[in-house]
């Protein structure tokens, strides 16, 4: 299965428009959140030649303006799609699902997305000492589980352990995205990489929010299994 950079913070080419937030393509179906910008986001799906009406579902990691900002120009070109979010979600985001006519999917469990591709359901963490609701999307191909985070806000290690659990995984194939460790100190996101190998988790891939210190020491540690995820790259799992 390939993931398609769609947004972010790096580039592989000048012509990709880039900012803060993630966005990422699963199988050329499956949107995973939107970035901060619908202008960005549909320049870069043109410039690699993604055609938006095969898009089938859009999962949204947690609802944070970098992450819905291109949801709404989505649904305006694909209405009537599903919408995954989790039930902790704001007001104002569901009020506006309901007036697009979009399908909005609300699980606090485990749930099948489409063949091969399943959210945790919501997990709680907590933001600026508020709760958060997030979800991750869990990838299942003949090279093992890979786990793609948005935020990564309820802590990305008590992510891959509730994944863990969940499924009786010995070992991922790959984790990607939002780590949330730009605020962590070096021996912090060192005990983190640490518990990674501890995992088992074969490759990884931290960006937007995981900060440029983590992903130097994860880079580190990983060497040639470690994955940049720049936008127009496509990275297989």
């Amino acid at each position: 299965m390939n993931i398609k950079v769609v947004f972010n913070s790096d580039r592989i080419k000048e012509d990709f428009s880039i900012g803060w937030g993630l966005s990422l393509l699963l199988d050329d179906k499956i949107l995973f959140d939107t970035g901060e910008s619908a202008k960005s986001l549909i320049n870069n799906m043109n410039k690699m030649e993604i055609d938006i009406s095969l898009i089938e579902a859009v999962v949204i990691s947690h609802d944070h303006w970098d992450h819905t900002g291109g949801l709404w120009e989505i649904l305006k070109q694909r209405p009537n799609i599903n919408v995954y979010g989790c039930p902790g979600f704001g007001v104002a985001f569901k009020d506006k699902i309901s007036d697009i006519s979009a399908k909005l999917i609300e699980d606090d469990n485990f749930t099948l997305v489409t063949s091969g591709i399943y959210s945790t359901g919501e997990i709680i963490g907590e933001y600026k000492g508020e709760d958060i609701s997030e979800q991750a999307l869990i990838i299942k191909t003949d090279k093992g589980f890979s786990v793609i985070t948005g935020c990564a806000h309820p802590g990305i290690i008590k992510i891959l352990e509730r994944v863990r659990m969940q499924l009786s995984l010995k070992e991922f194939y790959t984790v990607l995205g939002g780590f949330h460790l730009k605020d962590y100190s070096i021996k912090d996101v060192k005990e983190i990489v640490k518990k990674f190998t501890e995992l088992k988790v074969m490759r990884v891939g931290p960006t937007h929010c995981s900060g440029s210190d983590a992903e130097q020491i994860f880079q580190e540690k990983y060497g040639n299994a470690f994955i940049e995820a720049k936008v127009g790259q496509v990275i297989s799992v």
